[in-house]
């Protein structure tokens, strides 16, 4: 009887080390988020934002499916998904959006991104657990260092300070809803191609989304600089990132996948010293370091 050797633990890390990179990229181009809206006039109400990006996002995955399968050998792949898990993921990335942007809007920029941002890798760990999975050790410390030194950064950028209690319900439900599309978007992807799971996904997500919208914040009303700030997050902050996010799910857990999604407040920072020109205080840089530090305990436990 013939065995099939085992493979070396160098070949063992290229799948991870390759999910890990394509998810850092994702966290990266979200990062870029609010430096893009600081380029707008700020007409444009945040749930038309958030609803729009997801529109924009839908036709950019439609047009990289298309291009890539073949219209007629797409809508077979469609077919094809698995819907009820599908809806279900849509329907989390619609409920992040709003509820982050409105979040946001209630508590500050500050508390809103500390809140949805640093609970979304709780909770996936702890939706783990519940479903019979359990993140190691390194994990757990590598995430709780991750998001310890996310807060930190966060509030030594300074910033509003705000304690609503509903945008704080808000932005909790944002890093559940977060967590739970990964979590979904991990069985996805293990079954289909990630452009078009991620088509699938965001067709749904814009579904729910643009009429919650008008439902919310009334008709649109959009100015020129409002559209290429709403082209840029659907495109590249929006529908590049998830692509290479949902790619990147197929090599590494989806409660790594949260936690690397942490590159976001990150890049963020980077971002506002270079172009922004903030400067912040010793805080934000400590929790810079902590951020990093959490990162690569991460990134060590997932290639062990």
């Amino acid at each position: 009887m013939s065995t099939i050797p085992n493979p070396s633990p160098a070949a063992s890390r290229v799948r991870p080390l390759r999910g890990i990179l394509l998810v850092l990229g994702a966290g990266m181009l979200w990062g870029t988020t609010g430096t893009a809206q600081s380029f707008s006039d700020g007409a444009l109400s945040p749930y038309w934002v958030g609803a729009l990006r997801l529109g924009v996002a839908s036709l950019f995955f439609l047009a990289y499916a298309g291009s890539i399968n073949g219209l007629p050998h797409l809508g077979r792949q469609l077919a094809g998904l698995d819907w009820r898990r599908t809806a279900w993921a849509g329907a989390c990335i619609a409920g992040y959006n709003l509820a982050f942007f409105a979040g946001v809007k209630a508590t500050g920029v500050a508390v809103g991104t500390a809140l949805a941002i640093g609970s979304g890798p709780i909770w996936a760990g702890l939706l783990q657990l519940a479903g019979g999975a359990r993140p190691g050790p390194g994990w757990w410390t590598g995430t709780l260092l991750a998001v310890g030194g996310g807060v930190l950064l966060v509030f030594g950028r300074g910033g509003d300070i705000q304690a609503d209690p509903l945008g704080i319900v808000l932005c909790l439900a944002a890093g559940l809803a977060y967590a739970l599309y990964t979590l979904l978007n991990k069985r996805l992807v293990d079954r289909s191609a990630p452009a078009v799971t991620t088509l699938g996904v965001f067709l749904v997500s814009a579904l729910l989304a643009l009429p919650a919208a008008g439902l919310w914040a009334g008709p649109l009303q959009i100015t020129a600089s409002g559209w290429l700030m709403v082209g840029f997050l659907g495109i590249a902050s929006t529908g590049i990132a998830y692509l290479l996010f949902s790619t990147g799910l197929r090599g590494i857990s989806a409660a790594t996948g949260v936690s690397l999604a942490l590159m976001e407040p990150v890049t963020a920072f980077l971002l506002a010293l270079a172009v922004v020109g903030e400067r912040p205080g010793a805080l934000a840089y400590a929790g810079l370091a902590a951020l990093l530090a959490g990162l690569a305990i991460v990134i060590r436990a997932e290639t062990r």
